[in-house]
């Protein structure tokens, strides 16, 4: 759990009774490969704190293709943040792709600590800059970057990810098929 404090502090500081109500909150949630942390039509009460493992964002279409949205690599936050805020059922499922370690809150709860403790509003206001920040930066990549660009972008972001997942939820994540992935880094390779 000291992981977590550690990765909240370096996004904004909290007091130590901040820190001290918090602390109760949490639950430590042992993910297997495969298995859910949030799942599609479900309404989603917790928020996370990957402590270890790789999870990811991705919804199906209604013909039951898959399109990841978002890789989590340890150390980072996790959780239907949509779902959270608005109380509808998610739409985006998170799962582990490794075996994974979570520390698990109730939503509901942190944020009723809002009004006692303003240090904690202001790191649930930077996380929520943050994650529309990387939602504007990935949409800006998908419609704007060729295939290869995307690629690059991916590889500075998740290093050592290609290693760990199947090839084909990296091409699901950069929007390409597993043979356009497969010409990408051949092509990368050859220079």
């Amino acid at each position: 759990m000291q992981g977590l404090f550690h990765y909240l502090q370096q996004i904004s500081p909290l007091k130590a009774e901040t820190v001290e109500a918090l602390r109760p909150l949490f639950k430590r949630l042992e993910l297997p490969a495969q298995t859910y942390f949030a799942k599609a039509g479900e309404y989603s009460k917790q928020i996370g704190f990957l402590e270890s493992g790789i999870v990811r964002a991705f919804f199906m279409n209604e013909e039951g293709k898959e399109y990841n949205k978002q890789f989590f690599m340890a150390p980072t936050l996790v959780g239907a943040y949509t779902s959270l805020l608005t109380g509808q059922p998610n739409r985006v499922a998170q799962q582990a792709l490794s075996d994974s370690v979570v520390w698990a809150a109730s939503f509901e709860r942190i944020t009723a600590l809002y009004d006692h403790h303003h240090d904690l509003e202001r790191l649930g206001r930077k996380i929520a800059e943050a994650y529309f920040l990387e939602k504007e930066k990935k949409e800006l990549e998908m419609g704007l970057l060729e295939a290869e660009q995307r690629y690059k972008i991916m590889q500075d972001e998740f290093p050592m990810l290609e290693v760990q997942i199947p090839q084909y939820h990296i091409a699901s994540y950069l929007g390409i098929t597993p043979t356009q992935l497969s010409r990408v880094r051949k092509k990368i390779a050859s220079r």
